[in-house]
């Protein structure tokens, strides 16, 4: 095996100290008045060497792994596995790298993960906070760790947050259905007080009483999907009047479409359809289906963004970040008028 090329290898052949070579590798040279000639002589021999530092040493000088634990229900999810591809990009570019994790909604298993992080001693923590683990972030959030959550906040958690504009969005896609002639207009959502769930339903709930309409809310207790489909198609079977719906994930609107395929149900033919949440199936149904799309790529420069100003004044007293982005109305054929 090729023996790893170290700084001392480095100064030995240079005929300079190590702690020149140190100064040099870490971008203090004009700091340490290190001339430009030498500082090129040692930067042209790393690349030669190719080497590599010691992750390890590194973190112990510095108290920093350049690590970030990432954590969600379900980083298969659309929504949660386009932000991590964002952020695992902006991440590498700046020499971070991610721990993802996927909670799967089981409380036990997110505090297990929590630990695995603190073990790797991460610099910071990125997470959609799940339900049940409030308590073991606040003490996170007590021994300074850098927490960034998004999609959802609990307001009695202080922490930086990137989310969207939930309730803004639904008031709006519900208020295009009913500019689209549509009077009985559902929304599907889950039985839960994750905050960005409860924002979207009181959107609709908002158009629906300036407009004067009837609240027809489905709140499913979500365990799978089969769960998911079998309550959908119980609720449709008894709202006969329904005209549209609005699906408050998108999750909810995949269990939704499989209702629609198993009743018979057809898009915009039987009942126009909107999703919270663009992925790519929508483009392919017939109709199209319109959605609301969330910014993935502004929501994980932001997240990246307040992490690395937390991590760079650290120990400095820091106002929380707390960010609300618009989310874009892609209307398509599912929502048009009847």
């Amino acid at each position: 095996m090729k023996k790893r090329v170290s700084i001392k290898d480095i100064a030995k052949q240079l005929k300079i100290s190590i702690t020149t070579v140190s100064f040099v590798i870490n971008g203090k040279a004009r700091e340490k008045n290190i001339s430009e000639a030498l500082t090129k002589k040692v930067l042209d021999l790393v690349a030669e060497l190719n080497y590599q530092p010691n992750a390890l040493a590194t973190s112990l000088r510095t108290g920093k792994t350049k690590i970030i634990g990432f954590l969600v229900d379900d980083i298969s999810e659309p929504f949660f596995s386009g932000i991590a591809r964002h952020i695992d990009e902006i991440a590498s570019n700046l020499g971070y790298k991610i721990l993802f994790s996927s909670t799967r909604n089981d409380t036990g298993k997110a505090i297990e993960l929590l630990q695995i992080f603190e073990d790797r001693h991460v610099d910071g923590y990125i997470m959609a906070l799940p339900e049940g683990l409030e308590e073991e972030v606040k003490k996170l959030i007590q021994t300074d760790a850098p927490v960034v959550l998004f999609d959802r906040y609990v307001p009695d958690v202080k922490t930086d947050y990137v989310i969207v504009d939930n309730k803004n969005s639904t008031f709006e896609a519900t208020e295009h259905l009913i500019k689209n002639n549509y009077k009985n207009i559902g929304f599907v959502t889950i039985d839960t007080v994750q905050h960005q769930m409860v924002d979207r339903l009181a959107g609709y709930e908002l158009a629906i009483e300036q407009y004067n309409l009837p609240k027809l809310i489905k709140k499913i207790n979500y365990v799978n999907s089969a769960e998911s489909i079998k309550e959908m198609t119980e609720f449709f079977k008894a709202e006969k009047q329904l005209d549209a719906v609005i699906f408050a994930a998108n999750y909810i609107c995949l269990d939704g479409l499989r209702t629609f395929r198993k009743s018979g149900i057809r898009i915009h033919k039987d009942i126009a359809v909107v999703s919270f949440d663009d992925f790519e199936i929508l483009e392919f149904c017939e109709p199209p289906v319109t959605a609301i799309a969330q910014p993935l790529e502004a929501i994980a420069e932001n997240i990246m963004k307040v992490l690395l100003n937390r991590l760079k004044r650290a120990g400095q007293p820091v106002e929380n970040a707390q960010l609300s982005l618009p989310t874009i109305l892609n209307v398509r054929g599912s929502s048009v008028k009847k």
